[in-house]
């Protein structure tokens, strides 16, 4: 009887405890999660089709001058609504600002189009840096799938202004000088084992409309396609660019990252690639990921 009643106070001890563990992790998730900020939404940076096409500023509490540009993007689509500032708290515990980028959505713009708009996105935080606290050359990118398309597009093809542009935001570079992405479409013409890929050379089976009526015309397409296809700019001015990508991803296999780290390796620029085994098109633990993303901005960027 007595050591029937130790054991059930020892177990009754460790169930206790481990309560008080788990709530003590959600406590420290909780809080890390919930970082203090200040937010600006909806700045409206350009028109497409009628539509104004907004920004958010995020600034945190000790802001370190770094800016990292979010695109707000999936399967090209952008919903202002669906960023939160908590899914970018690694990024403002390490006291970067973080821009929240929002798009038209494809087909009502074109794939071409939003990767002009992201671009004028890119012009206009450039322009007004310093009014967001923000050193206008220690901008960074961020995005995965095609955010992460968008993302390396400006890595790839961003570039000096028009200085002779009536519009002093259209004479501001939309170069950045660092990108984390995670599993990105780095070439279209070229989908591989993707369930996209329908093997006739054509656009992406489910955005066959994404592109505009020419692209239904394969030798436009191979134009098109090429033109918004970040390994087809790859230069030796490429920017640091670092990627995570589940070798169990069907949609974008991982050799859209292996093929687009080896173009830019015979180019002399180094693109980091880190593989994770088994992980499809998005993972529980990619919060976790965004962690070293972070911390490698703050790295670049110094």
């Amino acid at each position: 009887m007595i050591s029937f009643r130790r054991t059930a106070r020892l177990l009754l001890r460790l169930v206790v405890a481990l309560l008080l563990l788990a709530l003590l992790l959600f406590g420290v998730s909780w809080w890390y999660f919930h970082p203090e900020f200040t937010l600006t939404p909806g700045i409206v940076y350009t028109q497409r089709h009628g539509h104004d096409l907004t920004l958010d500023v995020v600034r945190p509490v000790n802001p370190n001058g770094i800016g990292i540009l979010v695109m707000n993007s999936g399967q090209w689509k952008s919903d202002p609504k669906k960023f939160q500032p908590w899914l970018a708290a690694s990024f403002l515990r390490q006291g970067h600002t973080i821009i929240a980028v929002n798009h038209l959505s494809q087909p009502e713009a074109t794939i071409q189009e939003i990767v002009q708009d992201v671009g004028r996105a890119a012009r206009f935080v450039r322009h007004h840096a310093r009014h967001y606290g923000i050193d206008p050359n220690r901008l960074g990118v961020f995005g995965g799938s095609s955010g992460g398309h968008l993302s390396l597009m400006l890595a790839t093809r961003g570039g000096p202004g028009d200085p002779k542009a009536a519009d002093p935001v259209d004479r501001e570079s939309s170069a950045v000088q660092a990108a984390t992405v995670f599993y990105p479409v780095t070439d279209l013409l070229n989908l591989g084992p993707s369930t996209e890929n329908l093997g006739d050379g054509g656009p992406p089976k489910s955005f066959r409309n994404s592109f505009g009526p020419k692209a239904g015309d394969l030798n436009e397409w191979k134009l098109i396609g090429r033109d918004v296809s970040p390994i087809f700019h790859v230069s030796k001015s490429l920017p640091s660019v670092f990627i995570i990508h589940g070798d169990a991803d069907t949609l974008v296999p991982l050799e859209q990252s292996t093929r687009f780290k080896q173009r830019a390796a015979e180019l002399g620029r180094e693109v980091a690639l880190t593989i994770r085994p088994g992980k499809k098109h998005g993972w529980p633990t990619m919060i976790w990921d965004a962690h070293l993303f972070a911390q490698w901005f703050t790295q670049r960027l110094r």
